[in-house]
């Protein structure tokens, strides 16, 4: 749920292009419902019928010349405008064992050709294992259509057991049953770090087989050129992205949209720093400039793990590092920011005497642990920050004159982020605060232990 959030990669497309645009052709024309593939309905989904329904034991001929369009006409039209532009191509394998001149038009063209699973069919609810077997079957069956295994997937009707299957069944450079990113990004599949190369529905021309989609060719060219725009203006700003499109032999082939397609190419095509890539192709420049992250991440990490890396993040108090683990940890908690959310809840949440414990647990600035070399690292490492292993006799009976009228007046030690600060501005705060009520203390002492957290996160693990 957290994403690259406010600290993108950089993409370092090739010849510092500001734009990777990908295109993928759908292939599914003779792997989609038929009872004649012994499937028991005709199929529902992604046709000129709105809201067309399977009809169980029937076949249904509108809806196969429906889809018999899109490899005997729809298909080749398509090739001849984009023969010449690197794709992919997501093949069911069914569908590609029943086209063998496309698919030699295909390699011809020098097109990726991805697997798009075994059968155009829903996935939700089918057992894992058959879901396995059928991947595999894919896998068996592209091999030996196309002649090579598939390096990327995409099962698109999946379920919520497909990525971890695919992962483990393909050993794939990337899958693509995403639609949460403009940017490639590893995640944890299994037991193994799997790039995800995510996908559209908004610029796919699936929407002209949806209620709430398009309904001219105008409508699909708006929605291309807007995204197009706003993508290429952040990779001039530098930030590059990449923008998928999706496109149906027997949706975009049709006489009335390829127009549309016509125009959205022959606009993209006229700007400078635009890079046309296959899946594949931006999958292997992904994993060589961004390899899969190593070692484990804190939400990985088991309880003794977790409390032995962060036990300390609060001053002597690891039970604040294991209620932290006890959270719902994800993926958004393996950052600085994540693991200080993490702790800083388990603080707030505790009553005050177990704050007051924390608080109790800090050192006095420049006190005597400092002096008998009792600190903590962290704590050591801070206060030399600040110039505070460096004080002249008069500063450090200043200190120690403070600490106690702090502590005499507040109950715990003088509390501050001295990374925040210098020795000047510490002392400033020092004098300034010892007076307020003890409420008022309480709460902003409280504020700078969290900020010393954070300060030791980012040190820790990175901004």
């Amino acid at each position: 749920m957290a994403g690259y959030g406010p600290r993108i990669p950089q993409a370092n497309w090739p010849g510092g292009a500001k734009i990777a645009v990908q295109i993928v052709l759908n292939y599914e024309e003779g792997g989609e419902n038929n009872i004649l593939h012994g499937d028991a309905a005709s199929e529902g989904f992604l046709s000129e019928i709105t809201g067309a329904q399977p009809w169980p034991g029937q076949r249904h001929w509108n809806m196969e010349t429906i889809y018999e369009y899109g490899s005997r006409a729809g298909f080749w039209r398509v090739h001849a405008l984009l023969k010449d532009i690197p794709i992919t191509v997501y093949g069911v394998a069914t569908a590609l064992a029943r086209a063998p001149e496309q698919v030699k038009a295909m390699k011809d063209a020098g097109w990726e050709i991805a697997s798009h699973g075994l059968k155009w069919v829903e996935h939700k609810d089918m057992p894992a294992e058959e879901e396995r077997a059928q991947i595999r079957e894919a896998i068996r069956l592209h091999t030996e259509v196309v002649g090579t295994p598939p390096r990327g997937w995409y099962t698109g009707r999946c379920s919520m057991n497909t990525i971890p299957l695919a992962a483990e069944e393909g050993d794939f450079a990337y899958i693509a049953d995403s639609y949460s990113d403009d940017l490639p990004y590893w995640t944890r599949a299994g037991d193994k770090n799997q790039l995800i190369v995510p996908y559209t529905m908004d610029c796919n021309d699936m929407r002209f087989a949806i209620q709430a989609g398009y309904t001219r060719g105008d409508d699909f060219e708006a929605m291309i050129r807007d995204a197009f725009d706003v993508l290429y203006a952040e990779g001039q700003a530098g930030a590059p992205k990449m923008m998928s499109i999706g496109l149906h032999c027997r949706l975009i082939g049709r006489p009335s949209r390829m127009a549309a397609l016509k125009r959205v190419m022959d606009y993209m095509q006229g700007h400078e720093g635009v890079w046309f890539a296959t899946r594949e192709q931006i999958a292997d420049h992904w994993a060589a400039e961004h390899p899969a992250p190593s070692g484990v991440t804190p939400s990985q990490m088991d309880r003794e793990r977790f409390v032995a890396e962060f036990g300390g993040i609060f001053e002597h108090s690891p039970w604040i590092a294991e209620g932290a683990h006890a959270l719902e940890l994800g993926t958004y908690s393996d950052s600085a920011a994540g693991v200080h959310n993490a702790l800083a809840r388990v603080f707030r949440s505790a009553t005050e005497d177990q704050r007051l414990g924390v608080l109790t647990a800090h050192p006095d600035l420049a006190g005597k642990l400092a002096a008998a070399g009792r600190l903590t690292a962290e704590s050591t490492s801070e206060q030399a920050g600040a110039g505070l292993d460096m004080l002249t006799d008069e500063e450090r009976e200043t200190f120690q004159r403070l600490n106690s009228d702090y502590v005499d007046r507040h109950g715990f030690p003088f509390i501050i982020a001295v990374k925040d600060n210098t020795k000047a501005s510490i002392l400033e705060a020092f004098h300034r605060r010892i007076g307020n009520d003890r409420a008022t203390e309480f709460a902003e002492a409280c504020r700078q232990v969290e900020r010393i957290a954070e300060l030791r996160l980012i040190e820790k693990l990175g901004a």
